[in-house]
């Protein structure tokens, strides 16, 4: 598998006979090879907001995932883009098939790192307002800073959040997370 090859239109098949060893993403049919271990104040970021968002849905009908977990945003047409965010919360149970989200999540979650911030910022951006995720959030820790992309008509609207805010999730009624356990040093 040659990533990054742009000469090669790769599916949804061909990413699931690749070595499991290397992680990749798969975008409109481009491979993209992932970093292969995130920096621990990354780890970090993840972890926390892992562990809050899913103590609020203990019980309810929503889910948490941790990269890696694929999701299939275009499984219906082309199969040719397949994402793993940092975190993903899936309301619709049918969207699950035991290996992957097929369709758009309710909600993900983007924690920037060095070698991923330009498609995070540009490419899942457009990616994810196109598929329907109806909140997308970037955590950008060396500023201590959440852009939320809310879904409005088919467009996302921004909000910026900082270390000193409480941070009302929109999909998740009631969830409100107080941003300064998250950048916590």
């Amino acid at each position: 598998m040659d990533a990054q090859n742009k000469e090669t239109h790769y599916t949804y098949a061909d990413y699931c006979a690749w070595d499991e060893e290397m992680r990749y993403e798969l975008i409109d049919g481009i491979a993209y090879a992932m970093s292969p271990s995130p920096s621990q104040a990354h780890q970090t970021i993840v972890g926390r907001l892992f562990r809050k968002i899913g103590d609020f849905l203990d019980g309810r009908s929503c889910q948490i995932f941790i990269a890696p977990f694929d999701v299939r945003l275009n499984a219906e047409s082309g199969d040719d883009t397949v994402v793993q965010p940092d975190l993903l919360v899936v309301c619709d149970k049918s969207k699950l098939d035991g290996k992957a989200c097929v369709g758009a999540p309710d909600m993900v979650i983007e924690v920037l790192s060095q070698g991923t911030a330009r498609r995070d910022r540009l490419e899942k951006f457009r990616l994810y307002e196109k598929a329907g995720v109806r909140e997308y959030w970037i955590v950008d820790y060396d500023d201590s800073t959440i852009h939320v992309h809310i879904l409005d008509n088919g467009r996302y609207y921004t909000q910026v959040f900082g270390e000193r805010d409480n941070l009302h999730i929109h999909v998740l009624e009631g969830c409100v997370i107080n941003l300064s356990e998250v950048f916590a040093e």
